[in-house]
């Protein structure tokens, strides 16, 4: 501020300083005292108009608050402006006061003339602005002065030179053996005419209105300071949703966008910074489950804040909250046997979130049962354990959702035999000749056979037969597996005897290719009449 541009009237002004103050230093003849008065005179019009002038200033800026809203920071920048004019009028009253009691000291005013009743009091200055023991009022006027002089720097945040400087101060006069020594009231007032003095108050009025002048014009420059002047307009389209079904409406609102190249915001979601770029930044993540309603809707908020920073240097944060919908998405169970899944059994099943589309990266766990991922995506197998099974699915590590299976049994095969490639008739019997070898089969029930076929491979592992008469047995037994040679038994046999065949243990190939004991469906044993 101490470097405040000076217009050509204060130049001229400062100028008329420098030849008061070296006027001053001089015993000065009774013909130049009015031109002391014409100075004073010049100096209180250019107080004057210098005081119109701010006042305008101010005008100006409460229409321009006015036009851009009111904006509150524009208002305390107002209030300042305000508060300055009022203490710089304070200030040109109280030296206005000084004077006329310099003016009344001298002895006033002449009626007749109205001219002033001795211009050239010097005692009477001195007595008055030095007093016998430097308690004078210019004393006053320097602690007043200097005073207002350190406010207007406390509203600028700029140093500001003070206005009532000893002669130690004064570049021109600090090195001067005569002056340097003296103080503001004893510079100014000193040996000096009463219309002299007047017209270094006159001065300092005019140094007020500067100063005044310097500090609005400051203020003003700030109004508006923390608006943010766009240059960057788009078009932008917010749907309520990019994805619809056949035959719903389709509804989005279109608006504009602006954006400051000359400001670069830093944005946050849910508290975190995210990329910007071009003055947009990208949110994106992943929509986490929940308890859904009985809709299968979740409601849920996120939270995002634009930080910008105005020319004046104030950062200002906007916050915006978010509410989106996180809908159930639909797991779709592909298989065969989907109802219900086999116990100790590799149940293949294909698990699809079609809602994802290609976000799905499908992981599966779950309880009372083993999981197996398979070769493509959403395959897995699943072995149950247990008599209930449940598969949680999850994508990209959000849980997705849970999936129960009821757990049903392996359906017991039947035990049939066989001789020469065919069943044999149990009913019926055997005629001669009769076969000498015979085969037992463990068959799969139909349908868990199309199912699993891995899971369905039975085998008789362990057989004994007999061969009867009566009731008794003839002869030692044979034993075997699923292939019995009965050639030593059928050579003994007589018209009337049986063959009793008993089934003793049968077994399953899982998926695996491992071997698991189970029972078979109906009687495992045979009595085949020989006749």
């Amino acid at each position: 501020m101490a470097g405040a541009k000076e217009t050509p009237r204060q130049k001229l002004i400062g100028m008329m300083y420098l030849v008061l103050t070296a006027l001053l230093a001089l015993q000065v003849s009774s013909e130049i005292i009015n031109k002391f008065d014409l100075m004073n005179k010049s100096l209180e019009k250019s107080a004057n108009e210098a005081t119109d002038a701010n006042q305008k200033r101010i005008t100006s800026m409460q229409d321009v608050i006015s036009k851009q809203g009111n904006r509150a920071e524009d208002v305390a920048i107002l209030k300042q402006a305000q508060e300055v004019k009022t203490r710089s009028a304070e200030m040109i009253n109280y030296l206005e006061g000084i004077k006329k009691e310099m003016v009344q000291r001298s002895g006033g005013i002449k009626q007749e003339t109205g001219g002033y009743t001795n211009p050239s009091a010097e005692t009477e200055m001195e007595a008055l602005m030095i007093g016998a023991t430097k308690n004078g009022k210019g004393y006053e006027v320097r602690e007043k002065l200097n005073s207002f002089t350190s406010y207007l720097s406390s509203v600028t945040k700029q140093e500001m030179p003070p206005l009532a400087l000893d002669a130690k101060d004064v570049a021109s006069l600090k090195n001067d053996p005569a002056q340097k020594n003296k103080d503001f009231a004893e510079l100014n007032f000193a040996q000096t005419p009463m219309v002299a003095s007047l017209a270094v108050i006159s001065q300092k009025q005019n140094e007020v209105a500067r100063y005044e002048t310097a500090v609005l014009e400051n203020l003003a420059s700030k109004v508006g300071a923390s608006q943010i002047r766009f240059d960057k307009v788009v078009a932008m389209v917010r749907p309520e949703a990019i994805v619809l079904a056949a035959g719903t409406k389709y509804k989005a609102e279109m608006f504009i966008a602006a954006s400051s190249s000359g400001v670069t915001p830093t944005m946050t979601y849910n508290g975190s910074s995210i990329p910007v770029n071009g003055g947009m930044g990208k949110i994106e993540f992943t929509a986490q489950g929940g308890a859904y309603d009985k809709e299968g809707k979740l409601k849920k908020t996120w939270r995002g804040a634009i930080t910008i920073r105005t020319p004046s240097g104030k950062d200002t944060t906007f916050e915006h909250t978010e509410e989106y919908t996180v809908v159930k998405p639909v797991i779709q169970v592909q298989s065969a046997a989907v109802q219900a899944l086999y116990a100790n059994c590799g149940n293949d099943l294909n698990i699809a979130v079609p809602a994802l589309g290609a976000e799905y990266r499908p992981s599966f766990s779950g309880s009372g049962a083993q999981i197996i991922p398979g070769s493509r995506t959403g395959d897995v197998t699943v072995v149950p354990t247990g008599t209930e099974v449940s598969i949680s699915v999850s994508s990209g590590g959000n849980l997705i959702g849970t999936e129960k299976f009821k757990v049903r049994p392996v359906p017991r095969p039947a035990v049939k035999p066989f001789s020469g490639g065919r069943e044999l008739n149990v009913k019926l019997g055997l005629d001669a000749p009769y076969p000498t070898t015979v085969e037992m089969r463990a068959v799969a029930e139909e349908g868990f056979a199309a199912l699993l076929p891995k899971d369905a491979r039975f085998k008789v592992t362990q057989t004994e037969v007999y061969l009867v008469r009566g009731k008794r047995p003839v002869g030692a037994s044979v034993r075997g597996d699923d292939r019995i040679g009965i050639g030593a038994l059928t050579s003994q046999a007589r018209p009337g005897d049986r063959l009793v065949i008993e089934v003793k243990s049968v077994k399953r190939m899982n998926f695996k290719g491992q071997t698991i004991d189970t029972q078979v469906s109906g009687s495992p044993t045979f009595s085949v009449q020989l006749n």
